[in-house]
């Protein structure tokens, strides 16, 4: 069984954690590019009867 499985976390929890780690230990010059590449944003939306339903 993998160590973070082990641990109980989700493969995505180990993963976010093991980019983190790495977008933390580059160089100043490149670190700046990979947290901009690190921001991500979602966005749901609820469809009922093949419409999109307006959430207030």
């Amino acid at each position: 069984m993998s160590k973070w499985r082990e641990l109980g976390l989700t493969y995505v929890h180990y993963s976010n954690i093991a980019a983190r780690v790495l977008r933390s230990s580059l160089k100043a010059e490149l670190k700046a590019d990979a947290i901009k590449r690190a921001d991500a944003h979602v966005k749901f939306t609820k469809w009922e009867g093949g419409k999109k339903v307006e959430t207030a």
